[in-house]
């Protein structure tokens, strides 16, 4: 069983003036996997409150997976990126790299995300945009991988090809 926390990062959600409605979404989908979400947070916009978040969430919850709603485009108060590689020791491109493949199907708008995946400690931290409809379609890409990514992490010494 993975632990999971989930950060939603809105100016506008954290001061209530705006109901989260990606951080719900992003728990429905991962309903499915062998995981437990143990903490969920809405936060303003701002780099050392995500930061400290995102430092919590994986050194003092424990948590596997850390999902990151928000704060990935280009407007000036979208910092999560920035917090996020100010906190992770390894990126792990591959997973971004997908889910703006995947997207560019949909809209050219995909490539000004500037989503981050990577690693602090055994915790992965996956930057997703902040639209329900996004969420979806981007975790949707990643979901398949993540049960192996995490028990890579977490020191399964199993081989990884399938032969």
């Amino acid at each position: 069983m993975f632990k999971v926390a989930i950060l939603t990062i809105s100016d506008r959600s954290s001061k209530g003036e705006r109901e989260d409605s990606s951080g719900p979404t992003i728990r429905e989908m991962i309903k499915d996997l062998p995981a437990e979400v143990i903490h969920y947070e809405i936060i303003p916009d701002e780099k050392e409150q995500i930061a400290k978040a995102l430092i919590k969430c994986a050194d003092e919850l424990g948590a596997d997976l850390i999902l990151t709603t928000g704060g990935t485009g280009l407007s000036p108060r979208d910092v999560t990126p920035e917090a996020t590689l100010g906190v992770i020791q390894r990126e792990v491109p591959g997973f971004s790299e997908a889910m703006r493949a995947e997207s560019l199907k949909k809209t050219p708008h995909a490539m000004i995300s500037r989503a981050l995946v990577g690693i602090r400690g055994s915790s992965l931290i996956v930057n997703l945009p902040g639209s329900p409809k996004s969420v979806k379609e981007n975790l949707a890409v990643i979901l398949p991988a993540l049960p192996h990514a995490l028990s890579k992490l977490k020191g399964d010494p199993s081989e990884c090809a399938q032969g």
